[in-house]
């Protein structure tokens, strides 16, 4: 389909500073300069690589393409400030990387700007080398979160031009380039190279690396932007096709995501990344509701959307959420599109859940994390066990879907305490609370307390970047390592209770819900087999995984009763304290 452009007005591009471009080729305006913003492809035999996905890196087995949505806001707010821009995500596109390349060179770039995660950022410094060999006047900026804690690893092993830390760099990248070609004053989060002659910045600090390179930085990350004043994403700009379809989060396509704050209001997870670099305590902002549902009418308008989920780490919650909810009402805009976010347990009473049934939200993603106690307040989640049935308790009262998310491998936890998890989990399957899961493997990413603890505690198992990819521990565990791939698939069989499996098939109505079915139960294997034993040995026709998947899927269908049935049978709402 052909898709509307936004109305925004562009910004003049008068008055350059810089009269040639990094290739020496004279400019007149800021339109000849090239930008490009994207990830080279990277291929490996665990998978696809989700590197847009927002708060942690994974391989997947099912094909997922999660829409990057700071990357994309970047993209588009450069574009809107004048600069010439192409997205190039070369993992959606499945490309080779030669070919991508190629088109690269084509696109006569000056600038290249890559987000980042510790378990690619090894991958990234070779990339990052071979293009300055093969495109030497391109200049690459490096963003993350990651870079933002380990800016100066970054220049230490790689020949990268510039390192951007903070989760704001859609802004910074633009104010950037701004300072490098209208003089423009350099805000905090940037780091470069003392030889770099375009930084005309007086330095806020300088330090010098151990192979004597002096990298100097503009001092600490610029955070305080208002997030109103961004354009709507460019969907045709970040080809938003890509990441439309394939996407288990959707179940009415095409869809898209959102983003209505950066990033969580609660901000104090120990295992969040994005709490401890990016979007550290405090610095937590949201779009208005009427900005967001700007943009929302805009993507359900001209595009077509049917679904739209909201990745912001947690949704803006209190008036902030009855207004978008009365916005999207009193539109009709509820009746064309379906909305999800991400909330906590504990952050919604009955009424605001009944608003969201109203306002057509389908989904609700929540982290539970854990199903024990000791956990959830070491990582400061600020939960109790009691809020993982009551949330989802009263979400389902109101029409919603909620999906969980959980996480094993923790060094404190027990095989009971792992077990207890699962148990849980089982039990709000077979009771109707839960309606999808993922499960993953804990990982303590660098620049969270997390880390920290495992450093000077010696839980660390390995320090290699390349084995932070969630496909196995890194942590020390008091079982053996090896078993959490049995529990993982045991976890994700716990929906198989003759109760879920009779729900599902009596809610079929229509084709499309037949094949939401299938299409789910495809990504269900493939998250199996992301946690089969044997790992890149077995593939999706091997006889070994198959064996393997039937007996963790047939255990909860012919064994439903769980060690936790009658404790959490007991649970009543008054049990939860409501945050509002």
């Amino acid at each position: 389909m052909v898709a509307k452009k936004s109305a925004s007005p562009k910004r003049t591009t008068t008055g350059l500073l810089r009269k040639v471009n990094t290739r020496g080729v004279p400019i007149k305006k800021t339109k000849d300069v090239v930008i490009v913003v994207g990830y080279a492809p990277i291929k490996s035999k665990k998978g696809v690589a989700l590197l847009s996905q927002n708060r942690q890196f994974q391989y997947f087995n099912a094909p997922t393409y999660i829409y990057p949505m700071v990357p994309a806001y970047a993209a588009s707010n450069l574009q809107h400030n004048g600069y010439k821009v192409y997205w190039m995500d070369g993992i959606s596109e499945r490309k080779e990387y030669d070919e991508w390349v190629d088109e690269l060179a084509a696109t006569g770039a000056d600038y290249l700007m890559v987000e980042t995660k510790s378990p690619i950022v090894k991958t990234h410094w070779k990339q990052i080398n071979d293009l300055k060999q093969k495109l030497p006047y391109l200049k690459l900026i490096w963003v993350g979160d990651h870079v933002s804690y380990l800016p100066l690893e970054l220049f230490e092993n790689s020949n990268v031009d510039y390192a951007i830390t903070g989760g704001d760099y859609d802004f910074v990248s633009v104010n950037l380039l701004n300072h490098i070609y209208k003089g423009e004053p350099l805000e905090g989060g940037v780091y470069w190279r003392v030889t770099d002659k375009d930084i005309t910045a007086k330095p806020a600090g300088i330090a010098k690396l151990k192979n004597g390179v002096k990298v100097a930085n503009s001092g600490p990350a610029s955070l305080r932007h208002n997030l109103d004043t961004l354009p709507f994403v460019d969907r045709d700009l970040t080809k938003w096709e890509l990441y439309a379809y394939e996407n288990g989060n959707y179940k009415y396509t095409p869809a898209t995501y959102m983003y209505s704050g950066r990033d969580c209001w609660w901000n104090r997870c120990t295992f969040c990344v994005w709490d401890h670099t990016i979007n550290p305590i405090g610095s937590y902002r949201s779009f208005s509701p009427e900005r967001l549902f700007a943009e929302v009418k805009h993507v359900v308008d001209n595009y077509g959307i049917k679904e739209i989920f909201d990745d912001a780490g947690t949704m803006f919650i209190g008036p902030k959420l009855k207004r978008f909810c009365e916005l999207l009402i009193e539109s009709g805009y509820n009746k064309k599109v379906r909305y999800g976010c991400n909330m906590r347990f504990n952050a919604l009473n009955q009424e605001y859940y009944n608003l969201l049934g109203k306002a057509r939200f389908r989904f609700i993603l929540y982290g539970m994390e854990s199903g024990n106690q000791k956990t959830l307040d070491k990582l400061d989640k600020g939960t109790k066990e009691v809020d993982a049935i009551n949330g989802p308790r009263m979400a389902r009262k109101a029409g919603l879907d909620p999906h969980i998310t959980i996480m094993l491998g923790y060094p404190w936890e027990s095989l009971k305490d792992a077990q207890r998890t699962i148990a849980i989990a089982k039990y709000a399957f077979k009771k109707g609370y839960y309606e999808t899961m993922q499960a993953t493997i804990v990982i303590p990413y660098p620049g969270t307390p997390l880390y920290k603890e495992c450093k000077e505690k010696g839980w660390l198992l390995t320090d290699d970047y390349d084995k932070f990819d969630m496909r196995q521990a890194v942590m020390k565990t008091p079982f053996p390592i090896k078993k959490i791939y049995e529990l993982e698939q045991e976890l994700y069989s716990a929906f198989m209770t003759p109760q879920y499996i009779g729900r599902k098939i009596l809610s079929i109505r229509s084709p499309h819900d037949f094949m939401y079915l299938f299409y789910m139960g495809k990504k269900l294997m493939g998250h199996l087999l992301d946690f089969d034993p044997n790992q890149t040995k077995v593939n999706k026709y091997s006889l070994t995984f198959w064996k393997n998947a039937a007996s963790k899927l047939s255990k909860p269908f012919f064994s439903p009763k769980t060690s936790v049935d009658a404790e959490k049978a007991a649970i009543k709402l008054a049990d939860s304290a409501v945050n509002l």
